[in-house]
């Protein structure tokens, strides 16, 4: 479980003086999309990348460091997070276009990208307007939907290493693959150069518009969920995989797999995160069981999981 408060106090007292904002014992559940796990020990929300930079050079390397960004793709469990969990928030959301070039911060949220794109007539970012996340996010993961995925869109990327050095990394340096990438994890990516295509304004909001309809209309994007939860093995679809395997409908305490789309699982009501990440390794084995296929969470964790397993239980198709 999550230390205890005077051991929080003492890590408070281990880290350095900031600009920023530094909270004890933060909930994270209410930063999640999934709306559950446990608190950050500490919570550090710079108040701009000089400010991260500085932290980090200044915090004693046996201090557990941990990026957090809009938490849609992100499952944080029940014991919480131990050390300090980074959010970059408002001075991480900066835009500047130029031409068919666009620099942004990490934190800026893709839809924000996708619609600040589209009213400068900039092509190849609708995409995202159908991610849900950051930014940074996509670019740890390489995301894509719709026939694109960020790979395709980078320039370069701006990250601090665990050191507070800034480091410029070209994309073709990212070692880019499908919802992946080849760089150091403990890389924090603050800002990148992006660029698009000339398009009209008018075709790229019917692109978006059309993108975001199919979205409400496969996905359940009104229930509490982390977004698509295994990575497509090579040449299959994972939603097929959890159908063919009968885990459509099935629940573990307040999770389902999502009837709407196997590839979602869904918080239907004070579901844990235990209960959560409890089904998907349930799913997995049917899958596995079914096909021989193992499939790999798309979906990050992190945290100390806690003791709650709670019983399974097949609803609908589910077998």
């Amino acid at each position: 479980m999550m230390a205890a408060k005077s051991t929080t106090a003492n890590l408070i007292d281990r880290l350095p003086k900031v600009r920023g904002r530094l909270i004890a014992d933060a909930s994270l559940a209410k930063l999640t999309w999934f709306r559950v796990g446990g608190p950050a020990e500490v919570l550090f929300r710079p108040a701009d990348i000089d400010d991260l930079a500085q932290f980090l050079a200044a915090t004693p390397q046996d201090i557990a460091i941990t990026l957090l960004g809009v938490g849609s793709n992100l499952l944080v469990r029940d014991g919480g997070v131990p050390g300090v969990v980074i959010r970059l928030g408002e001075p991480f959301t900066k835009l500047e276009i130029g031409g068919h070039d666009i620099v942004a911060g990490a934190g800026i949220s893709n839809l924000k990208l996708a619609n600040a794109a589209r009213d400068a007539g900039i092509a190849g970012f609708e995409f995202l307007s159908g991610i849900p996340g950051s930014l940074g996010g996509s670019l740890r993961m390489n995301a894509g939907a719709y026939g694109a995925e960020i790979a395709n869109v980078a320039v370069s990327v701006e990250a601090l290493d665990r050191a507070g050095v800034r480091h410029t990394i070209a994309a073709a340096d990212m070692g880019y693959s499908y919802r992946h990438d080849s760089v150091a994890d403990d890389l924090i990516f603050v800002a990148a150069s992006l660029r698009g295509q000339a398009g009209d304004p008018a075709i790229i909001g019917e692109r978006m518009t059309r993108i975001q309809t199919e979205r409400e209309e496969t996905q359940p994007v009104k229930t509490p969920t982390g977004g698509s939860t295994f990575v497509n093995p090579q040449g299959q679809k994972a939603w097929q995989l959890v159908d063919q395997a009968g885990c459509r409908g099935l629940t573990r305490g307040g999770a389902m797999v999502s009837e709407k789309h196997t590839n979602f699982l869904v918080n239907i009501g004070n579901a844990t995160a235990a209960d959560i990440e409890g089904l998907g390794e349930e799913v997995r084995r049917r899958v596995f069981a079914q096909s021989g296929i193992t499939l790999e969470w798309e979906i990050r964790r992190i945290g100390v999981a806690a003791d709650t397993v709670p019983h399974l239980v097949d609803n609908g198709d589910a077998q």
